[in-house]
């Protein structure tokens, strides 16, 4: 699973390494702590444009599907295993058109052990951005009125997959990571088979994971009302 990570001034080495378009002016601030629910910048290609404008733009983490009655739904969509995602209602036509990438400087996974829980952070042994694949969805808030600028929100999910080595030793599941040079492709709303697209997604992860590295940080990460650099520093 991913259920915390770390967006660190990320925003604006994404124009060069994605070819982002536009950049939202609303962007969240960094934070060494982001948790489900929390807003972070995601990149998508914009459909409505020819070509399509490649936007990074923030979102609630939470995928919030465009038939769901409330909001809340999100808190239990923060992550999507990618083997269920052609089969999974909630998912599905997202996987189709709604493909976005989740930028981070790293992220947080916790091993367990007879003595408890060790909390590593894993993140690219060159600093360059770790790029995760997500999908996305746009909810409507029945509850506002029409002419509300925030009646639509914009939501995600971070797709995992099984933990390849060294990762596994640490927990048995993973964010599914892609490189850039594959970014084109997994933002791509034209993609006809986005089976042989996951497929293709899924093979190449290991790759990237051969750039990590990891070290044990302090337990206070796991109190979501820390926020600081010192998180990610070396126990």
């Amino acid at each position: 699973m991913c259920g915390r990570f770390v967006v660190a001034n990320v925003a604006s080495e994404l124009v060069g390494v994605l070819r982002v378009d536009v950049e939202s002016d609303d962007l969240p601030a960094p934070s060494y702590n982001i948790a489900p629910t929390s807003r972070v910048g995601i990149v998508l290609d914009s459909a409505k444009t020819d070509p399509p404008t490649r936007r990074l733009e923030p979102a609630r983490w939470g995928l919030v599907p465009s038939w769901a009655k409330d909001v809340k739904v999100g808190a239990r969509a923060f992550n999507a295993r990618s083997e269920e995602l052609e089969d999974k209602p909630m998912f599905r036509q997202a996987l189709i058109k709604r493909r976005a990438i989740v930028p981070a400087t790293g992220y947080y996974e916790w091993q367990t052990t007879d003595e408890g829980k060790t909390p590593y952070f894993i993140h690219p042994a060159d600093g360059s951005p770790l790029l995760f694949a997500g999908l996305y969805e746009w909810w409507k808030d029945p509850a506002k009125a029409e002419d509300d600028p925030t009646r639509w929100v914009l939501s995600f999910t971070i797709i995992t997959r099984d933990a390849v080595a060294p990762l596994g030793s640490i927990h048995d599941r993973m964010p599914l990571f892609l490189d850039a040079d594959f970014a084109d492709a997994w933002l791509d709303t034209e993609v006809d088979n986005v089976g042989d697209l996951l497929d293709a997604a899924v093979d190449a992860a290991p790759q990237v994971v051969a750039g990590l590295t990891d070290h044990v940080v302090s337990s206070a990460v796991g109190n979501v009302r820390n926020d600081s650099p010192e998180l990610i520093q070396p126990l």
